[in-house]
């Protein structure tokens, strides 16, 4: 389950011929984070930068869209989506999210009580099943793991984005208030078991 790597070529030959990687959560504010995810750009997975992986590039935007393509996924919330697109949120969220996936030529997640998924294509989508009991430490960490699980399924980076940011809140009402991100382990098979079924019953 554990890889250890040595360097960040050490890593981008470990990492050859996965489907998607998660990176960002507790990766550390410094180059050698920077140096990992460029590295990780040259094997051709899905990447879903989250976290230390976005607000690591504050006012280094350049470089980290010279290491993204169309497949990939950014998740930040509200204060690393700042970092990287300074002022875009003064003209209104799904502008700026719109706009934010276009300049990055990357799947955009904008988190909040109403997380919105842009495409650089122009689509839009906003998650209308919010759950305030996601306002806890770690589970944007297990949402990033969601939509690079989806994506390493080889769903499209936008339906991927969209289906956990969804069925990630689902979870949460599900567990209610209290909730933890280790009880997101529980409450989705739940929440993917009725999915299955309903889509079952058609």
């Amino acid at each position: 389950m554990l890889t250890p790597f040595s360097s960040p070529e050490d890593l981008s030959r470990k990492a050859a011929g996965s489907d998607a990687v998660v990176i960002g959560p507790a990766a550390g504010l410094d180059d050698a984070t920077i140096a990992n995810i460029q590295a990780l750009g040259s094997t051709g997975a899905v990447l879903v930068i989250d976290a230390d992986g976005l607000s690591v590039f504050k006012g280094r935007t350049a470089e980290l869209f010279a290491v993204l393509d169309r497949d990939d996924i950014l998740t930040p919330h509200e204060g690393e989506f700042e970092r990287l697109f300074p002022g875009l949120l003064a003209q209104g969220r799904e502008t700026a999210v719109q706009d934010a996936a276009r300049a990055a030529q990357a799947t955009i997640v904008l988190k909040g009580a109403q997380t919105l998924i842009a495409s650089p294509d122009g689509r839009v989508r906003r998650n209308g099943n919010g759950s305030p009991w996601l306002a806890t430490a770690g589970t944007g960490d297990v949402l990033a793991g969601m939509i690079g699980g989806l994506a390493a399924q080889r769903m499209n980076s936008f339906d991927a984005a969209c289906a956990a940011v969804w069925l990630h809140s689902d979870a949460a009402e599900r567990f209610g208030p209290g909730l933890t991100s280790d009880d997101l382990f529980d409450a989705l098979p739940k929440a993917l078991f009725e999915q299955w079924s309903i889509g079952n019953q058609k």
